[in-house]
């Protein structure tokens, strides 16, 4: 139907987009999620993303089960830069409405909401100007070792944005 094509796609998830966008959709497998811990030493999601377990808004569930079921895992939306993405953290905020998780997955700095249903949202930024970028940061040893990203307070982000840091200062991956 829409012709999308997948750009990676692992046991636990796959990522797929039919435009110019690095992905639209993404779908899990939470029998696939639960192999990938296994083989990670069997701690939640091992070492794509330990850090994540016990992190305040930018925590992962520690019981993978209550990840969503087989199929839809949100839909994303990107935002035309970090500032207007955290200025919508901080208007959302303020009308008590915060993220599940918030994590840099090296391609996209994303915040994650969840509605009644447990329909999740993903709002991001593009961590790269090009989609060649986005392409050899996926295809490298540093995204296939950590396909999840690491966690970030926004609060702190924004913070560090408005006193006038780059902002590649605060996106560009370094794992």
């Amino acid at each position: 139907m829409l012709q999308a094509r997948v750009v990676h796609e692992n046991p636990a998830v796959a990522f797929l987009t039919y435009d110019d966008e690095h992905h639209r959709i993404a779908l899990t497998d939470p029998d696939g999620m639960a192999e990938l811990t296994a083989e990670h030493g069997g701690e939640s999601l091992g070492e794509f993303a330990g850090e994540f377990v016990g992190s305040g808004t930018a925590a992962l569930p520690a019981d993978l089960s209550t990840l969503p079921p087989h199929g839809l895992m949100h839909i994303a939306f990107t935002y035309g830069s970090l500032l207007d993405l955290l200025e919508t953290y901080e208007r959302l905020a303020e009308g008590g409405v915060k993220p599940v998780t918030v994590i840099n997955h090296g391609t996209t700095t994303s915040l994650y909401y969840a509605d009644p249903d447990g329909n999740n949202i993903e709002l991001q930024i593009d961590n790269f100007d090009t989609a060649e970028e986005h392409t050899a940061f996926i295809e490298s040893e540093s995204f296939r070792r950590n396909p999840a990203g690491v966690p970030f307070d926004p609060d702190e982000l924004l913070t560090r944005l408005r006193a006038g840091e780059s902002v590649a200062a605060l996106v560009t991956p370094t794992w």
